[in-house]
């Protein structure tokens, strides 16, 4: 197998895993579920270093703001995270 390929399907797993990750993390939001739970513990922290950042952007700008009822912070990450992947997916194609 080529080291594009491998390089392609290595990102697309782990951008998909990262997909998957925040929105089981915006469905959990939805339910009376408890951090201490081991598994919500970890999809927290696997999801926190990439919503925090957005979060925190998103109250610096002129949209966001303390009286923000819905945490738009998932659906930016995803737009996000999809910008990033199509540009490197594209950057192994150069290889």
């Amino acid at each position: 197998m080529e080291l594009s390929a491998i390089l392609s399907s290595a990102l697309a797993v782990f951008f998909n895993l990262l997909d998957m990750l925040i929105f089981i993390r915006v469905l959990l939001s939805w339910f009376p579920i408890s951090r201490n739970n081991p598994l919500v513990a970890l999809i927290y922290q696997l999801t926190e270093p990439i919503l925090g950042p957005v979060r925190a952007l998103i109250q610096r700008s002129v949209l966001g703001g303390r009286g923000m009822m819905v945490d738009f912070s998932p659906i930016i990450a995803l737009l996000l995270l999809e910008f990033i992947k199509n540009i490197l997916l594209y950057l192994t194609t150069l290889i």
